[in-house]
């Protein structure tokens, strides 16, 4: 797809439902969120292995140990994330993108907006966390 957008556009209900508009401009934001995660990711990444010195004192070892575990889980998380990027921008591709996948309706722009990698509607998702919830309390 190559398609430019205008300067400051934003998708609007106006519009036809994910066209070729809609679609470049999720699609850009979808690539610079990424960017954005990888950028923090290597950051993370030099930042964990320069942390090779050893504290001598055992609360200071404690509070690094601590900071490693929660920058490891901040990593695993956006790899999730890119993951889940990556499979909105293969939608992007195929026509699926913005489309509820339990009702195949639209999923509301301020949704998109909002969370990009949305795979359902509000009312999808929210039927879809009252079942888990309700076989989770089994």
């Amino acid at each position: 797809m190559n398609v430019t957008l205008p300067p400051g556009y934003k998708p609007t209900n106006k519009e036809a439902f994910m066209n070729e508009q809609m679609s470049e401009y999720f699609c850009q934001k979808l690539l610079s969120w990424k960017a954005e995660l990888l950028n923090m990711s290597s950051d993370t990444l030099s930042h964990l292995q320069e942390g090779g010195a050893t504290e001598a004192d055992v609360a200071d070892r404690a509070s690094a140990e601590t900071d490693r575990s929660l920058e490891l889980r901040t990593r695993d998380r956006a790899r999730k994330l890119i993951n889940k990027i990556d499979e909105a921008l293969v939608r992007i591709e195929d026509g699926s993108y913005g489309f509820c996948e339990e009702s195949s309706e639209p999923i509301s722009i301020s949704r998109l907006e909002a969370r990009p990698i949305a795979t359902m509607s509000i009312e999808a998702q929210e039927r879809h966390e009252r079942m888990e919830k309700t076989h989770r309390d089994d």
